[in-house]
């Protein structure tokens, strides 16, 4: 990344976001580019230990986000954070790092996670930290750096977490500094879905479709997503869809999908949010 020197803000150049925060940080270092004054930005924190849900989940909502103004802010991590890195390079928008870390070659952490920082810089993001570009992360620098994410944010994304988890961190910054909450509704038997299912008790507000995260971005526009061909999906959604030739009854539905409980309700989960289905008593199919 000799390519990518590192730059120096002072507090008077800092992004405006960051200068609303109780005790923003005096300096900040970065490489790249920091994220374009007219973009809306939106931090993803998540689990380190995500489920298959919430990698489809996360990687079907930042795909359709693809063609609007808008920064994915994450921490570099392991989990969620690298996929929605990941998702929004996929999908040709900006994308910026926080890692808990300093933003030098020789400390960038996670280490297996210098090639994405490559990708992050070469396609045009950034990766800015508050620590001396050499400074080693640490356990505290990770809560530190959350505030920075929370900071920088015109809404935060909590994919997935637990109730004890350090995400939930991120999620009560940001509502200390009047940032918009959301959080992708999951799998009532998954430890993974208690964070989000406590979020959204707390008033966090439920994303189930991409318009729900343009609206709190306060972008309009129309739907931009088609549904997906029967060809492209995972076999057992394809198969769900086999089944509903007509309005059918939960229960039933799972009886005849031939799969255990939870594998369905997960399946119906996320192709609901899809637009492939809705449920309201009965499992519609929406796809033509």
């Amino acid at each position: 990344m000799s390519t990518f020197p590192i730059h120096t803000l002072s507090k008077n150049e800092f992004p405006k976001q960051l200068l609303e925060i109780p005790k923003p940080p005096e300096v900040l270092t970065y490489r790249g580019a920091l994220p374009p004054d007219t973009a809306k930005c939106l931090a993803v924190v998540g689990s380190r230990n995500y489920t298959n849900y919430g990698k489809q989940a996360l990687e079907y909502l930042i795909r359709s986000l693809r063609g609007h103004n808008i920064a994915i802010i994450s921490g570099l991590a392991l989990g969620i954070d690298s996929l929605a890195h990941k998702a929004a390079l996929d999908a040709e928008l900006y994308t910026l790092a926080v890692p808990g870390s300093g933003i030098d070659d020789s400390v960038i952490y996670p280490r297996r996670h210098k090639g994405l920082a490559y990708e992050i810089l070469g396609a045009g993001g950034g990766l800015l930290s508050e620590f001396e570009p050499t400074f080693k992360a640490t356990t505290w620098s990770f809560p530190q750096r959350n505030r920075i994410m929370a900071g920088l944010a015109d809404a935060v994304l909590v994919v997935e977490a637990t109730q004890k988890s350090g995400t939930l961190i991120t999620a009560r910054l940001a509502t200390d500094y009047n940032r918009d909450v959301l959080t992708i509704p999951g799998d009532i038997f998954s430890a993974s879905s208690e964070g989000p299912h406590m979020l959204i008790k707390l008033g966090a507000t439920p994303v189930t479709t991409p318009e729900d995260i343009l609206e709190a971005l306060h972008i309009d526009t129309e739907p931009t997503t088609a549904p997906l061909p029967i060809d492209d999906l995972p076999q057992e959604e394809a198969s769900i869809l086999a089944l509903l030739s007509a309005p059918t009854e939960r229960d039933t539905l799972v009886r005849a999908a031939n799969m255990d409980t939870q594998t369905c309700t997960t399946t119906l989960t996320m192709m609901e949010i899809k637009g492939l289905i809705s449920i309201d008593g009965n499992v519609v199919r929406r796809l033509r």
